[in-house]
């Protein structure tokens, strides 16, 4: 096949389903909004939006008009949400797309009311309260909640239908040994903001808080529908936190390589010449680069999987290829399979050697990296 010539992704779809299929049962009978932003945390929306929509999510969560407008073209009919910005003057794409818009100030409510107004439609609106996070919402972050009045109004601006009102948590990936009650501050004054809508005679279809680790840590505050991102893919919300739930890791990022040769006592290998071969050693040349979202701050400190066999990295990791020594690992050859991470090779292991997370790691996945189902 083609994608085995180079460097591919696999997304396991079984155990996709198996994610969600858990989500669900631990669900306390809240819906499930999908969260599927940045090419679904870098898996492919393609691939991962119809598995899903099949398997019974009920909603969808993405950042920008130009993903959800993707998602119909995969062909989903659920609810979808943007979660950041849109220039008001897409209210008719808005509507047209049946796309729900978050609405966060009153400055944009005004802005995306009046366009919606200008072009003859109406827009589907889910109010966000910020409520501790510090980025976009109405300003609900202490206990007087401050900002409320702002976002009643605008929820009943002309041409925006109140849909729902939801709130992001900060630290609610949060240890035992972290733990501060931040969490159920921000619940507190959510719900605070749900009665005030309510008590102004509103009432929101659907009320949403819990992110990925809030839904495993936090039964009790799953309200209507439950935002599920990283776990969807397998993967832990923090490295401290262990979860009790048999999350599968969905994305295994694997290439091949292209030489194997001997270098020299005393010889060096790519750019900068950061290696120098201390005996002679066995190096493979690894079909695979930053330019494929392969980290460069790898070079010289993280290790790929080959045979089942740890093989460290030699030298700077360059746009398409890198090196790593194989002189302990038996049976290498040109077109050997390698595994940069995946089941067998914790995508959290590599993140903590570049001092990053798990998301950024996989989602830093390029485009050129095909991805395929399996």
């Amino acid at each position: 096949m083609d994608f085995l010539r180079r460097t591919w992704a696999e997304i396991d779809t079984a155990a996709l389903k198996h994610n969600f299929n858990i989500i669900k049962q631990e669900a306390n009978g809240a819906d499930i909004m999908a969260v599927v932003k940045a090419h679904a945390y870098g898996h492919g929306a393609d691939i991962v939006v119809p598995i899903l929509d099949e398997c019974g999510a009920d909603a969808f969560a993405v950042s920008n008009i130009e993903e959800a407008k993707e998602l119909r073209d995969y062909g989903t009919k659920k609810p979808i949400l943007i979660l950041g910005y849109t220039p008001e003057y897409l209210a008719c794409e808005l509507n047209k797309y049946d796309i729900t818009q978050c609405v966060y100030s009153l400055e944009f409510a005004k802005n995306l009311s009046s366009e919606a107004k200008k072009q003859n439609v109406n827009v589907k609106i889910h109010i966000k309260l910020d409520t501790g996070m510090g980025r976009i919402g109405f300003d609900c972050r202490n206990d007087n909640i401050s900002g409320i009045e702002d976002a009643v109004k605008s929820a009943r601006l002309d041409n925006l239908i109140f849909d729902g009102i939801f709130t992001h948590f900060a630290v609610s990936d949060r240890t035992k040994d972290t733990e501060d009650g931040f969490t159920d501050e921000q619940y507190k004054r959510f719900i605070a903001g749900i009665d005030y809508f309510k008590m102004s005679g509103l009432n929101p279809r659907v009320c949403h808080c819990c992110n990925s680790a809030a839904f495993c840590l936090d039964e009790n505050k799953h309200l209507d529908m439950c935002r599920a991102g990283i776990i969807l893919y397998g993967l832990t919300p923090s490295a401290d936190l262990v979860l009790k739930e048999d999350f599968i890791p969905v994305m295994t990022f694997k290439t091949v390589i292209s030489m194997v040769k001997t270098v020299k006592k005393g010889e060096t290998v790519n750019y900068g010449r950061t290696y120098k071969a201390d005996k002679d050693t066995k190096i493979a040349t690894v079909s695979v680069g930053y330019a494929d979202g392969y980290n460069r701050l790898l070079s010289n400190r993280g290790y790929v999987l080959i045979n089942g066999k740890k093989a460290r990295i030699v030298g700077r990791i360059c746009m398409d290829q890198m090196s790593v020594d194989v002189s302990n690992i038996d049976n290498v050859n040109v077109g050997s399979e390698v595994i940069l991470f995946g089941k067998d090779l914790p995508v959290e292991e590599i993140s903590d050697i570049c001092d990053t997370i798990n998301y950024e790691t996989i989602c830093a996945v390029s485009s050129r990296v095909p991805r395929i189902p399996v």
